[in-house]
């Protein structure tokens, strides 16, 4: 093999068709090695995402660690359980027999992380693997290269490189490690990235989960308790700078609260900032200078309505809202990924949805209204990946659901036993003893067999 990563991918094969990770004893264990890792590497993770992002580490505990932490403590309470044969109905043509699905580990299988959340999406992922059973390799932006290089000194203390191997590197390693027969990739990252990953999964057939993202609308209809509803949006928007796959991207609001929001908005900026000025030393930057180029073109000659400070010095972008007049605006031709907040007014809430269903299916939704006939409206009619009713980005903070997206936002989920699931095939199994046999399915057919057999297919 010509590929550079080759060898140690045939290794890691091997390891795996050894049946090493078949145990659930193995798979505790190693989930426990890494969770203890990763207690011990707490100060150095927030260092290392400090020094890439500006993240202070409140919000790297809430956002990375913590919920890294959280999911694998999950997945050891219930991975037993996870594990188990599930018993399934034999039809009475099959009788006498046992029939279940069995889950087994996919095999070897490549994570590729993104930039923006690079602890977090790289290793909550990966536990699912591990609990799965599988032997994985995992692939940090470059980006985001000190959080790469802990994660990478996380995992050589907990395991052996033919179980679980970090590859650091830039676009050579990803196309080095593309060209690779995989049993599963798990990508996160922007759809056109993950159009190119999934070309390149066909060659192999490897299957592929995809978290990738899309304009994400936060709607305000006029029943919504405004105070509350600014507050909120806020906190998801500050996150991470607005660089979050789910942040609410653009603003739907009812004409007659439009100004009562724009207030509160500002209010909330200015109250999470405690009234320090731009650019704010203790917020997370824009990734690099070709991203926070991108950002200020989108705002450019734009109607600013609230912010619009940049600063190239520390890479920042001040919390902004923009009016937009239609979907005509740069700023609603694609995902944003960034502080900034286009804001279109409606009068009909049939307006709002049809501006979020003239777009690609996005990862998020999120509805502020009191209107219990407008919420059910929305989970009826419109496809979205998840969501909240009257909050922010919260429900993707639980492993007791899954999360992905649909259509140009991605395919697949994770979280929890999701992740279990989506790092695993399941074999439906029929088991039959060599007692009794029912004869009439076998040849030379007769009419009184197939009358036999027309009755148990009704």
């Amino acid at each position: 093999m010509n590929n550079p990563l080759g060898t140690c991918f045939v290794q890691m094969q091997q390891f795996f068709k050894s049946g090493a990770t078949l145990p659930l004893s193995y798979r505790l264990g190693a989930l426990q090695a890494l969770k203890q890792s990763i207690l011990r590497h707490q100060n150095d993770i927030a260092q290392a995402l400090q020094q890439d992002l500006n993240k202070p580490s409140c919000e790297t505990y809430m956002c990375e660690t913590g919920m890294v932490l959280s999911e694998i403590s999950y997945l050891q309470k219930h991975l037993r359980r996870f594990m188990k044969d599930k018993r399934a109905r034999t039809p009475m043509a099959q009788f006498p027999a046992k029939s279940f699905v069995h889950p087994e580990p996919l095999g070897t299988v490549l994570i590729l992380a993104p930039w923006n959340y690079p602890f977090q999406l790289c290793l909550e992922p990966l536990a699912g693997a591990i609990a799965a059973g599988n032997c994985a390799i995992v692939k940090p932006s470059k980006e985001t290269p000190h959080t790469g290089q802990i994660i990478q000194t996380i995992l050589q203390e907990c395991f052996e490189e033919t179980y679980i191997k970090a590859v650091l590197g830039s676009r050579e390693e990803t196309n080095q490690l593309l060209d690779l027969p995989f049993d599963f990739i798990f990508f996160t990252g922007s759809p056109a990235v993950g159009r190119l990953v999934m070309q390149k999964a066909a060659e192999h057939l490897t299957p592929v989960c995809l978290e990738l993202g899309g304009k994400s609308p936060c709607i305000i209809d006029k029943t919504a308790d405004i105070s509350l509803a600014a507050k909120r949006i806020v906190f998801g928007k500050l996150l991470n700078a607005g660089q979050t796959c789910v942040a609410p991207d653009y603003l739907l609001v009812h004409k007659e609260v439009k100004d009562a929001f724009l207030q509160a908005f500002a209010n909330e900026i200015s109250h999470a900032f405690g009234g320090q000025t731009f650019p704010y030393p203790d917020w997370v930057h824009i990734v690099n200078q070709k991203h926070f180029a991108r950002l200020c073109a989108l705002m450019k000659d734009q109607p600013i309505v609230i912010g619009g400070k940049t600063d190239a010095l520390s890479l920042q972008i001040e919390p902004t809202v923009v009016l937009c007049e239609g979907l005509s605006s740069p700023l609603m031709q694609e995902e944003i990924f960034g502080p900034i907040f286009p804001l279109i007014v409606f009068e009909e809430f049939d307006q709002a949805l049809a501006i979020v269903q003239s777009l690609p299916k996005p990862l998020a939704l999120y509805l502020f209204s009191a209107n219990k006939a407008a919420q059910r409206y929305v989970l009826q009619q419109v496809s979205f990946g998840g969501g909240c009713i009257n909050d922010t980005i919260i429900h993707l903070a639980t492993s007791h659901m899954p999360f992905g997206g649909v259509g140009n936002s991605g395919m697949g989920a994770y979280h929890g036993r999701a992740s279990f699931e989506t790092f695993s095939h399941y074999k439906s199994i029929v088991k039959k003893g060599f007692g009794l046999d029912i004869p009439f399915r076998y040849r030379p057919y007769t009419a009184k067999n197939e009358k036999r057999i027309r009755q148990f297919f009704k």
